[in-house]
């Protein structure tokens, strides 16, 4: 018997999982559930497949991942995007799944659906996408992992992209979750220790369209599954120890065919407007529990208030500094919470993409005026108080 109810036997299964499938195939269904978590179960195919259209739907129980009621519980699985599979190897599958309900219609919890259909239709813009997915990872007692037992480490500032003892922690965990997901074929560009020790970060992207989504989520699939084999318990709570920590969030960095075109930070300069606009409705997508993270300290902006600048880590959005020296690229929206759902961040990013509403020459002026100056913040309301 196992010493730990909560440590996977690795050893022990890696002589099962060399054994002969038969010409059977595993694919693992893999949906997002009613509490913005994801949840699995396996299907045995009679031969391999190269695409999701190979694959038939399939059904959970709603019920009981709080997508349904008990009375009318079927939801079904639509296959919409397949991965290798880095825990069983060979031909099998990861499998991301839409979830609809039985009359037809897309499930409450589908925001993918939503998202595709934002993408197609506005995609003269081409979109590129890239999201920086920032965890924390604890023990299975609920606490930060390595952190001293009821009490606290020493203060944020060595951690950062930190190398050595006391200073990184769960690496191994990291380093498994990394080769995993570039196995699965995940568009995954890179890794830090984060701010906060134990707090860690890996970026997808870039990703046209859609496919970031797909591929974020499934990253997180592959992060709680890896973390299953050594005990730990991984959280995207966006701000998971109160105080003078920092907290998590999901920097969601957005390009358009017309900002990486030359002259492109007057396109860059205008989704600012945009942005500033529609602050409320974005809000409401980025993620629970972001109003005890966003509150003007630890590297965020004040959840209320729209602010942009050059290389500012405090603002809501920050241009980076080349892109503003090479008059063109790319903007980081600062405000998603790390348990954002990525579908709707990007879905929500076309919609103000595509808003034709214009902005006043006055707000253009302003733009010129205090958004291009590195450290710089342009707040527009506080311009217009003449502070």
């Amino acid at each position: 018997m196992a010493e730990s109810t909560t440590v996977s036997n690795t050893a022990n299964l890696l002589k099962y999982l060399q054994l002969d499938q038969k010409g059977k195939v595993l694919a693992e269904y893999i949906w997002i559930d009613g509490s913005n978590g994801v949840r699995s179960k396996t299907k045995t195919l009679d031969k391999a497949v190269k695409s999701p259209d190979e694959l038939s739907e399939w059904n959970f129980d709603g019920s009981s991942c709080g997508q349904a009621p008990g009375d009318n519980s079927d939801v079904y699985l639509r296959p919409v995007a397949i991965f290798p599979d880095p825990f069983r190897g060979g031909e099998n599958i990861l499998v991301m799944c839409e979830t609809w309900d039985h009359d037809g219609s897309p499930n409450k919890f589908n925001y993918r659906h939503e998202a595709a259909r934002l993408m197609e239709a506005h995609a003269k813009h081409e979109p590129w996408f890239g999201l920086e997915q920032e965890y924390t990872l604890f023990g299975p007692d609920g606490w930060p992992y390595g952190w001293p037992k009821n009490g606290f480490p020493a203060p944020q500032g060595p951690y950062y992209c930190g190398v050595g003892t006391n200073k990184v922690y769960c690496r191994d965990v990291v380093e498994a979750h990394y080769k995993a997901c570039l196995y699965a074929g995940i568009k995954i560009s890179g890794i830090n220790a984060e701010v906060m020790p134990s707090q860690w970060e890996f970026q997808v992207g870039p990703c046209e369209g859609i496919e970031l989504g797909d591929h974020l989520w499934m990253a997180r699939f592959l992060l709680k599954r890896v973390a299953e084999e050594f005990g730990i318990v991984i959280t995207i709570d966006p701000k998971p120890i109160k105080g003078d920590w920092n907290g998590t969030g999901l920097h969601t960095n957005v390009s358009t065919k017309e900002m990486r075109a030359d002259g492109g930070m007057k396109a860059i300069e205008a989704m600012m407007s945009k942005l500033e606009k529609r602050n409320t409705e974005h809000i409401e997508v980025y993620g629970e529990g972001n109003r005890d993270r966003m509150t003007g300290e630890h590297e965020t902006a004040n959840i209320d208030r729209f602010t942009w600048g050059v290389a500012n880590r405090g603002a809501s959005v920050r241009v980076p500094r080349q892109c503003a020296a090479d008059g063109k690229g790319y903007f980081e929206d600062r405000r998603p919470a790390s348990n954002a759902d990525p579908y709707q961040i990007t879905g929500i990013m076309m919609e103000t993409v595509s808003d034709s509403s214009s902005h006043s020459a006055a707000e253009q002026m302003l733009c010129s005026m205090f958004g291009g100056v590195e450290g710089e913040t342009f707040d527009p309301a506080k311009k217009a108080e003449g502070k």
